[in-house]
């Protein structure tokens, strides 16, 4: 069982937790729990290490560290009521709290941050988090221990921000818990781990899924819940279509596709560990733990409106590079890609017209403006003539297993685009037919939402069936 930053945010959403453990416990379950850190404190102490690389003001260091302990000593006084165990986690606590800050003032002197510094300050937001769910746990009267990604078992490449478990992951994990789980309730950081030398790495933004699935997978867990404030995999993002509602069932497949187009439920790769060991994953809300919520299994069962669910990503550029010299050329597409891959640049979805005389290819905004220097190494040939992009962009994606093999689904999705005079700038189908995505101005983004939504009738009416 995994719990997001929102569902741990404060002391009594911890205690809210730990007797949510407490009883799955008593049923009879083992459980492995994986913790975020609570809420907003890795973002604060990402930003903080920037400032204190780039100012190097070592008050401002001290005064964030005065803060970051207080709001970990009232989780504690609000999550725990046992005298002794208070007394516990506040020690370790403290410990933490002084390596961290030992760290930052580091950095302010060096007036550096490296990546591998980066993870090691962020690392310690699921750190203090754990003594305290664990603390929790324990106040209840259930075994506990906390442990770090590494102490479970989790060993990486040392990518540092960005790392990949080893394959001997999977068994170091089962030999740290498989006996732990018979009578306590481990609650491990997600996140972060180790490199083989020892060294703190993190799996990326999101990563906590990730550390879940593998977790699970490890132990042959029966199924891997994520907890979230939301009911599930939604339809569509309820702030845009305010009766988007909760789809009960998806495929691997499809939960993919929504992650990778911008569904924030799920970290891209969480899903892979649970796909190779054939382990469902549920997704469901901390705070209506008696709904169902999704069940992403491998079955690809079709909706009876073809379409499971329709999202959006924001905060993406086109770019369109040209030039009559790339007829025919062979190997034009092959050396672009590459020097993009080089640069850092990732690529969400791709387009070329039939003449080879265009390439269009979507990007993440902060990644323009290395996309565009590093093409500009390309066009002083006489075979790319021109670069040109477009900010104000959105992409929407539109996902369902069923859609494969049914003919007009793409008829159905532009001609309710068409005629409300939305603009398509871009198109891009897989082969698998399981997504098709498109690219429209930001003004008409939510408009075409919206649209999708009733065409494929993926909300609730308003009497709620």
């Amino acid at each position: 069982m995994k719990f997001g930053g929102t569902s741990i945010a404060d002391g009594k959403k911890i205690r809210h937790v730990a007797k949510l453990l407490k009883d799955y416990h008593e049923e009879g379950n083992q459980i492995v729990a994986v913790t975020s850190a609570l809420g907003g404190v890795t973002d604060g102490l990402f930003n903080n290490a920037i400032e204190a690389s780039r100012k190097g003001k070592v008050s401002h260091v001290k005064e964030f560290m005065v803060d970051l302990a207080k709001k970990h000593y009232d989780a504690i006084s609000d999550a725990i009521d046992d005298e002794k165990i208070i007394d516990e986690t506040v020690e370790q606590i403290d410990t933490r709290i002084d390596e961290l800050e030992k760290a930052l003032i580091g950095i302010c002197y060096l007036g550096e941050l490296t990546p591998r510094s980066i993870d090691y300050i962020s690392s310690y937001g699921e750190r203090l988090a754990v003594p305290i769910v664990s603390g929790a746990i324990r106040s209840l009267g259930i075994r506990s221990k906390a442990l770090t990604g590494g102490e479970a078992g989790i060993v990486t490449t040392d990518e540092y921000g960005n790392a990949r478990p080893l394959e001997r992951t999977y068994g170091q994990i089962k030999q740290t818990l498989s006996q732990l789980i018979e009578d306590h309730v481990p609650v491990v950081t997600g996140f972060i781990a180790e490199s083989e030398n020892g060294i703190i790495t993190t799996l990326g933004r999101g990563g906590s899924d990730f550390s879940a699935a593998m977790i699970g997978a490890s132990l042959n867990a029966d199924e891997i819940w994520l907890w979230k404030e939301v009911h599930g995999i939604m339809t569509s993002d309820p702030k845009i279509v305010p009766n988007a509602k909760p789809i009960p069932q998806i495929s691997y497949i499809e939960a993919m596709e929504l992650s990778y187009f911008g569904a924030k439920v799920l970290h891209p790769r969480t899903i892979e560990p649970a796909i190779k060991h054939g382990i469902p994953v549920r997704v469901k809300n901390t705070f209506d733990i008696n709904f169902e919520g999704t069940l992403i299994v491998a079955d690809q069962r079709p909706s009876e409106s073809v379409v499971k669910a329709v999202t959006l990503i924001r905060n993406v550029t086109t770019i369109n590079i040209s030039g009559a010299g790339m007829v025919g050329t062979i190997g034009t597409a092959a050396r672009v890609f590459s020097i993009l891959a080089d640069a850092g640049v990732n690529i969400i979805m791709i387009s070329q017209s039939s003449s080879e005389a265009n390439l269009s290819f979507v990007v993440e905004d902060s990644d323009l403006d290395d996309a565009i220097e590093a093409l500009r190494s390309v066009m002083h040939n006489d075979v790319i003539r021109d670069v040109v992009h477009n900010k104000d962009v959105c992409v929407i994606a539109v996902v369902g297993a069923g859609m494969d093999g049914i003919p007009g689904v793409a008829g159905r999705v532009f001609n309710a685009i068409g005629q409300k005079m939305i603009n398509v700038i871009m198109i891009s189908q897989g082969s698998s037919q399981h997504n098709i995505s498109f690219v429209v101005s930001e003004k008409d983004a939510v408009p075409a939402i919206q649209l999708l939504n009733r065409e494929f009738e993926l909300g609730t009416d308003p009497s709620g069936e």
